[in-house]
């Protein structure tokens, strides 16, 4: 069909999103990866629609969502060690963009945690899981310190409290003995009393001549 002279309506060209740009793949385990790109300023845009397909394969997934201003979507059930391919298109209100180029991916083994080539180590997310890391080492050193000061108080406490308690113990024992020894004493000295003040009479012997 010539569509030289045919007049197509001026909201249809203008109003319709341009593609997304800057398309990446990140997040790449054995059964999952997270797709994210960025839309050009000023222009109004409500949606996206992604499709997934093998690259071996001709089954199409389509995964569209409205009414969010997300720029990512995560992709599930992928298998592992398998090749996909994806396009991501923005939907506006009139219409939806022409589709990205396609971009290739390819899911990781059960056993491994990241990529193995080099790129991904600048990657945002490996970064941002490097960071998790050391806060949550960080937090647990910093748990494990208080615990010790706690323990360190707690037995600092326990040994003030038993010394408190002998010196109680040792100082009712000294109050309890000098009344006792005092009771002694006293009979001890009311019979040198006795005796001083009440001396012996002593014998006097008349010899008559």
């Amino acid at each position: 069909k010539n569509w030289t002279n045919t007049t197509i309506p001026l909201f249809y060209v203008y109003d319709r999103p341009p593609a997304p740009v800057n398309v990446s793949v990140t997040h790449l385990r054995a059964d999952s990866a997270t797709v994210s790109w960025e839309v050009p300023e000023g222009d109004i845009v409500i949606g996206f629609s992604i499709s997934q397909q093998r690259q071996e394969g001709h089954t199409q997934r389509f995964i569209r969502e409205v009414n969010t201003t997300s720029r990512s979507c995560v992709l599930w059930d992928l298998e592992e060690e398998t090749d996909y391919v994806i396009q991501v298109q923005s939907i506006g209100l009139y219409g939806e963009s022409q589709a990205t180029k396609k971009v290739h991916f390819r899911t990781l083994k059960k056993t491994d945690r990241f990529p193995s080539n080099s790129s991904n180590q600048d990657d945002p997310t490996v970064q941002g899981l490097d960071k998790s890391r050391h806060l949550q080492t960080g937090e647990m050193i910093i748990i494990v310190v208080v615990l010790v000061m706690w323990a360190a108080v707690i037995a600092l406490f326990c040994r003030q409290y038993d010394i408190i308690k002998d010196n109680d113990s040792s100082n009712s024992k000294e109050k309890a003995k000098p009344s006792s020894e005092r009771s002694t004493p006293e009979h001890h000295s009311e019979g040198l009393l006795r005796s001083k003040f009440h001396p012996s009479v002593p014998s006097i012997n008349i010899i008559e001549v």
